[in-house]
């Protein structure tokens, strides 16, 4: 029987290739069908390599789960950047590789994420994600989040409702 590790760490300028074709692939499963089309594919081709390697230069804390050899994910979390939200911090993203979903994997790059925000005193934090994102709303439930907000996003003509979920410390 061969073991498969887990493994959580900070992504490295060196990471930024692999971030972005996580990206790439988790977006077009998450939002195909959500964000119209042309307007996704803009989104995503914003976030090539070189936008990810200068985030990761910037010090933006990007965690990456890898599985066996793989990166299955990503999760981009720091200081919640909504003030009339009462949360000290925010996962901005967390993106699996479709493959990965559903192995448990998500839930552990949150807790991960969840207790680098407090190990910095970010002790509650909120969570962004579109009302038809169905399974992104289960998921977020399913972690102990409540719903705390509603907005809207605009994407090309469309205007998407998106619900923040919060928890405290």
């Amino acid at each position: 029987m061969k073991t498969v590790t887990t493994e959580i760490r900070l992504a490295r300028p060196a990471d930024a290739p692999v971030v972005a074709e996580v990206h790439d692939e988790a977006w077009r499963a998450a939002y195909r069908g959500l964000i119209p089309g042309a307007e996704l594919e803009k989104l995503i081709s914003r976030r090539g390599p070189g936008w990810w390697e200068q985030a990761i230069r910037k010090g933006n804390r990007i965690a990456l789960l890898g599985f066996g050899d793989e990166v299955a994910g990503y999760a981009n979390y720091g200081r919640n950047r909504a003030k009339a939200l009462s949360y000290d911090g925010e996962i901005y993203e967390l993106y699996l590789r479709p493959k990965f979903i559903g192995l448990g994997l998500g839930q552990k790059l949150f807790e991960s994420a969840r207790l680098d925000l407090g190990s910095h005193g970010l002790d509650s934090m909120v969570i962004w994600a579109l009302s038809d994102n169905e399974a992104a709303m289960r998921f977020y439930r399913a972690l102990g989040g409540k719903p705390v907000a509603r907005s809207s996003e605009t994407f090309g003509p469309s205007s998407l409702d998106k619900t923040a979920f919060g928890w405290n410390a």
